[in-house]
């Protein structure tokens, strides 16, 4: 059997090091808000060579608390694509905002510029552009496109710890970086985590209030904020495994680059010029996606679909408006995209026998 993920050979790797850093935590009395917190705070900022980070409960809530610290709410409109997961749907609306759904580029899964430029209205203030599986965006096209129209960019980073555009990390590009510790991302947390980046001290100071009821001072109150606040025992965690990241991408690319020299009979990952894909997922397209996946199954291979219903066809979101055939390359993507096993602890041997199986069931 070659699940499609397991988390527990990471958690071996480093276990030592992670039960040290959460009996530190259990030893000092302090769990929220505090040394950890703070350290973790500053090592990712540091990290991506930005002033701020501000830790948040989760990823959902880090793209929301971004788009509320740079004034983003009610009538205002965001853009971003329905090919992704409905947390970045989930955060706009829960900002008070209109999501405006626009098309992807087949060859990245990524916002296509020219589609954002074609959805912009009057009330359009904001772009969160999502890095999905660990591919960078086009941030030179998309960065002018929001300079033109002054509007806030948001970069959803919850696939893409780690990821580069032209040398430049993802996340220190925009306005802000969005980032889900989500235990399976490439940094995971032992639970739910999140962050938001920034260079920009105001929008810094305002996501410090909004995660935390909107206070100035402790019970002075100058916002509605809200509760969203990264736990000492997930920032531990987190202080270990950064220290790990640089070195954990590279082994995904690794087992990228196994993939892409053996498998010939299905579409596989592009890799544009100036863009280190950080490969929190491998997705490659089929015709028959439906028949591989379960011919795989059938040979004990696990697999995933990310994701199979494109949020403007889901049926919690038909009122946006957006009937089958709106988004055409997006919703290609949906009925061909198939996500194959890659994880620390997957053996180079386990990955020849993923594109061996699949060349055989399509030869």
């Amino acid at each position: 059997m070659i699940p499609f993920n397991q988390l527990k050979p990471l958690h071996d790797l480093l276990a030592d090091e992670i039960h040290e850093a959460l009996r530190r935590v259990a030893e000092s009395g302090w769990y929220i808000l505090g040394p950890e917190v703070r350290a973790f705070e500053a090592e990712f900022a540091n990290y991506h060579g930005l002033a701020r980070a501000v830790g948040v409960a989760n990823g959902t809530d880090a793209i929301e608390l971004a788009l509320r610290a740079g004034g983003i709410g009610v009538g205002d409109e965001v853009i971003t694509v329905a090919h992704t997961a409905m947390a970045t749907v989930t955060a706009i609306e829960s900002a008070g905002a209109k999501p405006v759904l626009a098309d992807i580029d087949l060859e990245t899964y990524t916002l296509d510029p020219l589609s954002a430029r074609g959805a912009i209205t009057e009330r359009t203030r904001a772009l969160v552009v999502v890095h999905l599986y660990g591919q960078p965006a086009d941030m030179d096209a998309l960065k002018t496109l929001a300079e033109e129209h002054e509007l806030l960019l948001i970069e959803d980073c919850a696939q893409a710890h780690g990821a580069q555009y032209k040398g430049r990390k993802v996340g220190a590009i925009g306005d802000m970086g969005a980032f889900s510790f989500y235990p399976t991302k490439n940094m995971g947390a032992y639970g739910d985590g999140g962050a938001v980046i920034t260079d920009n001290p105001e929008y810094a100071e305002r996501l410090e209030q909004e995660r935390n009821y909107g206070q100035t001072s402790r019970y002075t109150h100058q916002t509605r904020g809200t509760n969203s606040r990264l736990d000492e025992m997930q920032a531990a965690v987190l202080r270990v495994k950064l220290k790990r990241l640089d070195k954990h991408n590279a082994r995904r690319r690794e087992i990228a680059a196994l993939y892409d020299a053996n498998l010939r009979s299905v579409t596989t990952p592009s890799a544009p010029a100036g863009r280190q894909h950080a490969y929190h997922l491998y997705v490659i397209r089929d015709r028959n996606r439906d028949a591989l996946m379960a011919a795989l199954a059938e040979r004990n291979i696990g697999t995933l679909i990310h994701y199979p219903i494109p949020a403007h066809l889901q049926d919690s979101h038909r009122d946006l408006g957006l009937a089958v055939g709106s988004l055409p390359r997006t919703e290609k993507a949906a009925r061909e995209i198939l996500s194959l096993p890659l994880y620390i602890g997957l053996s180079d041997e386990e990955v020849l026998r993923v594109c061996a199986a699949i060349e055989d069931i399509r030869g």
